[in-house]
């Protein structure tokens, strides 16, 4: 087979595997809008406790992230996301315990494995659907595999709920009224038993998605900018493209050329930052929503489907990117555009309630659909050999989701929700504008 013939199959071949580790990584990551009432109820939290569930989540990003990129060196990306969907199926069958005893520091020892494989999982298929097409296009593939994510996430939160969330207003009456211990503790343990089955699916599930991973034909791609690597038996391996989108080729034949340290990059670093403060704001309005919804005065039976809302929002948003990205509009300035939207719709939260209040926090996701996928690809725009280390930085940034929901829980106990929620938003969406204007561009 020539070159000009294989490459479009072997494209559309990568397409399709990634797309179906985002929808996998999706479905896994947005369970945890279900879990913070599943769990606050069943042992018995309170706010500021329920919120650790994203925090041990999100925490091990910032601590794996780069022990992931020197996994990848040592596995490749295809061997390294097989690993990852390993490790999250162990995440997984940690629930077994976590449930038959309801031991909450158990739970999160579960869901802080599950995003050590996440994190691994991250460090390899954002650069791989990054760099496998021209940069200048990279948001839109990445718009691609958000849809695949975001669909998983708008079932997930509604699968599980339905599960493990079954009559839950009626359960937490009854735990409210219950005077005998003994009976309440039956109740909730009840009530935790629910979560066992779904996680022992999804750890199968997992484990069978690692195996066909391992097994298939998924080439590997050079990061070097020295060609391609040799690999005997392989389709047509992709080369990284290093020529930055806003520099000549005349005056900028590398932009790595020269360097020494991925902190030689600032539009890298500032990258991170933007990466730290978006995904702050998506879980604060995808996981974080549930929680706002019942400070607006909204039963568990209602607020458990909110997180599917927001994500709903997030879908519209993706599709509009593909269909704009670039043909009518740059990725930066899309970005752009996303900021002042997440900006306007924050401020309009604490001048509403009730369900417009909700639905300004719902259509956050709109704001925050494309800027994942514009934000990582001009961020590694033009790093060359340091893609796999400056991914695991940028991966880093998802630290934020787990930070930024605690300063929130920390700020409600005082301020109060609406101003929480203002003081914790608003600096996320202009530092990501700011990002949009100026920070993106290669030095």
């Amino acid at each position: 087979m020539s070159t000009a013939t294989a490459r479009p199959a072997s494209y559309l071949y990568q397409i399709s595997i990634i797309g179906l580790l985002f929808f996998i990584f999706g479905f896994v990551t947005w369970l945890n809008g279900t879990l913070i009432p599943f769990l606050k109820l069943a042992c018995q939290l309170d706010t500021m406790q329920a919120l650790f569930v994203t925090f041990a989540f999100y925490i091990s990003y910032f601590f794996l992230a780069i022990p992931s990129s020197q996994i990848l060196k040592r596995t490749g990306f295809k061997n390294g996301m097989a690993l990852g969907l390993v490790v999250m199926a162990l995440g997984c069958l940690i629930f077994i315990p976590a449930a038959n005893a309801r031991a909450f520091p158990l739970f999160l020892a579960g869901l802080f494995v599950q995003g050590m494989g996440l994190a691994l999982l991250q460090t390899a298929s954002n650069p791989y659907i990054s760099i496998i097409g021209p940069i200048e296009s990279a948001a839109q593939r990445i718009s691609i595999m958000g849809i695949c994510n975001k669909l998983a996430g708008i079932l997930s939160p509604l699968i599980l709920s339905s599960i493990v969330l079954k009559n839950a207003s009626a359960i937490e009456q009854q735990v409210l009224a219950a005077t005998d211990e003994a009976q309440k503790a039956v109740l909730l343990d009840e009530l935790s038993g629910r979560v066992i089955m779904p996680y022992i699916v999804m750890a199968l599930v997992l484990g069978a998605l690692a195996f066909m991973i391992r097994q298939s034909a998924l080439p590997e791609i050079d990061t070097s900018g020295e060609g391609p690597i040799a690999d005997a038996g392989q389709q047509e391996h992709v080369n990284i493209i290093d020529t930055p989108i806003d520099a000549s080729p005349k005056s900028v034949a590398t932009l790595s050329a020269g360097r020494t340290s991925v902190w030689q990059f600032p539009h890298l670093v500032l990258g991170a930052l933007a990466l730290f403060f978006y995904v702050g704001a998506e879980v604060m309005a995808g996981d974080g929503i549930g929680i706002y919804g019942r400070a607006l005065g909204f039963s568990l039976d209602q607020t458990k489907y909110f997180t599917s809302f927001t994500l709903a929002a997030m879908l519209i948003g993706y599709v509009l990117s593909i269909v704009l990205i670039p043909k009518y509009i740059s990725q930066q300035n899309f970005l752009k555009y996303s900021a002042i939207l997440g900006l306007a719709l924050t401020a309009l939260t604490y001048f509403t309630s009730g369900s417009t209040a909700v639905m300004c926090v719902a259509l956050l996701g709109l704001a925050n659909a494309v800027m994942w996928p514009a934000i990582f690809p001009l961020a590694i725009n033009g790093l060359g050999r340091f893609t796999q280390i400056g991914s695991a930085l940028l991966v880093m940034g998802i630290a934020g989701g787990a930070l930024l929901p605690q300063l929130y829980g920390l700020l409600e106990q005082t301020t109060g929700h609406q101003a929480a929620f203002q003081i914790t938003m608003l600096p996320c969406y202009a530092y990501i504008l700011y990002y949009a204007i100026a920070g993106y561009k290669p030095r």
